[in-house]
């Protein structure tokens, strides 16, 4: 039996009241370590000496709330069934946000970064929150060799890490993000695992466990967080939550061999939900990677060419271009959601209308219009 909302919402409950609280702690720590970025070029887009280390206060929520979730009843099944995997997702999500949050305080390598990715994921290839199967539409099902499993399942994270990283521009723009990913994924993988019929995901999976927690720290974070920011994740947070949403989805869709047609289409290829939930992020990724490789620049190379710094030369303000890119994930969610509880793949026309609506508002805002007219003159 699947633990009752009342766990899941306790579970969420500690992990928002635990950030709540610890954030401004750790912005006053971040003060007496010197981890403020008081940075004023061009691509800064606040105005005064702002601390870092809110990821620090995140990953403690996420501890917390897991820690609190052990010890009730309603989840003995599923700590009995995966209490190593929970503890490989909250290893990783450690290592990176200790290897983010170093870097915060003072400079680390890309190579240095990029060797604790490669140490948070190879840490949930080791404790099962693993890309074990691929799902091809219409071609089969791909059971990752030995060999093969670890290298995807460390590039996985790698990607959804730096994705998490790369949209963390905007005051509340990451932290908000992840926070409608997260639920997405939790309504996703709790409603697959209520199907015991369906057999697609057991009643013990931790992912809705894990979703249900990075929900509650990211939005325990946004008061915090929100335009003006009185501190910022720093790369210790967006490292960290990108590598706990990799674990997570790898979770949901990289496990299991089942399908479930119908009612959850996506399931034929399960990694399309995280593609799909966090497409803002990963496309901005993508295309920086495109736009920034063209020129002969690192991928690593940082620009003012990023979704949100778009917006913002569009004359959208700062607020507004978080809520439009907020406002994106939230329908893409919509998308993978409608039919997991309709029944019916029928959302792509009124999901399609609102987003179609979302981009006349985003070109035809008259801060826009007044933005381009200026550029003209």
């Amino acid at each position: 039996m699947r633990p009752a909302a009342f766990a899941y919402g306790t579970a969420f409950a500690v992990a928002f009241g635990i950030t709540l609280v610890l954030t401004p702690i750790c912005g006053w720590f971040a003060k007496r370590v010197g981890a403020i970025d008081a940075r004023t070029d061009d691509r800064r887009v606040h105005k005064a000496p702002t601390p870092y280390l809110g990821g620090l206060a995140i990953c403690l929520g996420l501890i917390g709330a897991v820690g609190v979730a052990w010890t009730m009843d309603e989840f003995d099944a599923v700590f009995d069934e995966s209490g190593r995997t929970i503890l490989g997702v909250l290893m990783a999500a450690a290592i990176a946000c200790a290897v983010g949050t170093l870097d915060d305080i003072r400079e680390v390598s890309p190579p240095a970064k990029t060797a604790g990715l490669v140490l948070s994921g190879s840490a949930l290839y080791w404790m099962g929150a693993a890309l074990l199967i691929v799902r091809i539409p219409f071609a089969g099902t791909l059971v990752l060799s030995w060999d093969l499993a670890p290298l995807l399942t460390v590039v996985w994270v790698m990607g959804m890490a730096n994705a998490t990283n790369f949209i963390d521009g905007l005051d509340g723009l990451a932290a908000g993000i992840v926070a409608i990913a997260s639920g997405a994924l939790f309504l996703y993988s709790h409603r697959l695992s209520g199907l015991s019929s369906e057999a697609v995901l057991a009643v013990e999976s931790p992912a809705p466990l894990i979703a249900i927690v990075v929900l509650g720290a990211c939005v325990g974070f946004l008061p915090y967080n929100f335009n003006p920011a009185r501190i910022f994740m720093g790369d210790g947070g967006a490292l960290m939550l990108g590598v706990v949403m990799a674990g997570t989805t790898m979770l949901v869709g990289g496990q299991t061999e089942n399908q479930f047609s119908g009612s959850a289409f996506f399931f034929y290829f399960p990694l399309l939900i995280p593609i799909v939930v966090m497409g803002a992020p990963i496309l901005d990724t993508l295309w920086a990677i495109i736009r920034r490789t063209r020129k002969g620049l690192s991928p690593a190379h940082a620009d003012k060419n990023h979704l949100h710094h778009r917006l913002m030369r569009m004359g959208h303000g700062h607020r507004r271009s978080v809520l439009i890119l907020w406002t994106w994930t939230a329908l893409l969610s919509a998308f993978v959601l409608v039919p997991v509880y309709t029944d019916r793949g029928n959302s792509v026309v009124p999901i399609g209308i609102a987003a179609a609506g979302l981009v006349l508002y985003t070109y035809l805002h008259p801060g826009a219009r007044r933005a381009k007219e200026g550029d003209a003159v």
